[in-house]
C-alpha cells in the first residue's frame, strides 16, 4: 500500500465490482494504488486480500463487493430503495475512466452540461439555464445534498414519453459514492434511483460502477443498460479530456458559476475531511 495515501481516503468503503461478474477463483483489481486479489466463495460472501496475502476487510452489499483499506467509522452507504421488492435492479457493468474518481462524482452532480454533452436526451438548446437549487453539507449524516433541482429533459428515462420537467435530488454519501433521485415517469409519489459507485484504482484512473433501482417493469433490461451506458460514455469523453485530470481543491483554481453550487459544497467537504487522493493537493 502506498504510504502517501492519507487516512481520509483509506477510511472509506469502496465498491470494487459486481459480485455476479466476479469469476470463480481469483480476480485481480486495484484500489488506491494497491493490488487486490478477490476470491469468490459464495453468492453472498467474498475474501479479499492484498497481493502479498494480507487480508482486506470486505463485504457484499447491493450485489456488489465492497472493500476498505482503513477503518471506516460507518458501514457501507444505506440505500433503502434497494430493499423495495417492486424495483428493477439494473447493474450496468463497469466503465474504466482515465481521470480522478472525484472528477467523476463532480461531473455526476453537474446539471449545466446536460444540453451540451447529452443533447436531446438529458437536455437541449436553447433550454440551457440551470434554475436555482439548494445545496448543503448535512452534518448529522456527513453527506452533501442538492435538492429542488429541476431540468427540462427530452428523454429523462427509457420509460418517459416525450419531454418532461425532471426533478432531481443529489446525495453524495461518501467522497466516491453518489446517488441521484429523479422523477419517475411511472409513479408520481416515488423516485427512480441511480447510484454511482466509483473505484479509485490510481489517482488518475478509476472504474465507475453504475446501478439503477427503477420503477419500470416493461422496458427490456438490455435497453435500460444501454441507455445508461450511452450517457456515461458521453461523459467519459469529457472527463478524459479535462485538465488537470485530478480535481483542483485550491481556491480559484477553477472559476465556479451559480450553477456550480453542488461542486462548491463537494470540494469544501473534501477539504474539511482532509481528503487529497485524486486531487491536485498532495498529502503532508
Amino acid at each position: 500500500m502506498s504510504k502517501t495515501v492519507e487516512k481520509a481516503a483509506l477510511d472509506n468503503w469502496y465498491c470494487i465490482g459486481c459480485a455476479a461478474d466476479m469469476p470463480l477463483g481469483e480476480s485481480r483489481t486495484k484500489l488506491l494504488g494497491s493490488g487486490l486479489v478477490i476470491t469468490k466463495a459464495t453468492d453472498d460472501a467474498v475474501a479479499v486480500s492484498l497481493t502479498d496475502g494480507t487480508p482486506v476487510t470486505s463485504k457484499i452489499r447491493y450485489g456488489y463487493v465492497w472493500a476498505t483499506l482503513g477503518e471506516p467509522e460507518r458501514d457501507v452507504v444505506p440505500i433503502p430503495e434497494a430493499d423495495e421488492t417492486d424495483r428493477r435492479y439494473v447493474a450496468c457493468g463497469a466503465v474504466t475512466v482515465k481521470s480522478s474518481g472525484l472528477r467523476i462524482v463532480e461531473n455526476f452532480l453537474d446539471l449545466a452540461h446536460f444540453p451540451f454533452v447529452h443533447t436531446d436526451i438529458l437536455g437541449s438548446e436553447p433550454h440551457t439555464e440551470v434554475a436555482h437549487y439548494d445545496c448543503e453539507i448535512r452534518r448529522d449524516v456527513d453527506e452533501v445534498w442538492a435538492t429542488n433541482c429541476k431540468f427540462l429533459q427530452p428523454k429523462a428515462a427509457m420509460s418517459a414519453e416525450g419531454a418532461i420537467e425532471t426533478d432531481y435530488i443529489y446525495r453524495v454519501a461518501n467522497p466516491f459514492v453518489t446517488l441521484l433521485y429523479k422523477t419517475c415517469p411511472n409513479a408520481d409519489d416515488r423516485w427512480d434511483v441511480i447510484c454511482l459507485f466509483v473505484q479509485p484504482m490510481e489517482e488518475d484512473l478509476c472504474k465507475a460502477h453504475p446501478l439503477m433501482l427503477l420503477l419500470d417493469d416493461v422496458t427490456p433490461l438490455s435497453d435500460l443498460i444501454a441507455f445508461q451506458l450511452d450517457i456515461f460514455l458521453q461523459d467519459r469523453i469529457i472527463l478524459e479530456n479535462q485538465r488537470p485530470l485530478l480535481l483542483p481543491l485550491e481556491p480559484r483554481a477553477e472559476i465556479p458559476t451559480r450553477a456550480d453550487a453542488s461542486s462548491i459544497a463537494y470540494r469544501r467537504w473534501l477539504k474539511e475531511k482532509g481528503l487529497v487522493y485524486g486531487t491536485t493537493l498532495t498529502a503532508a
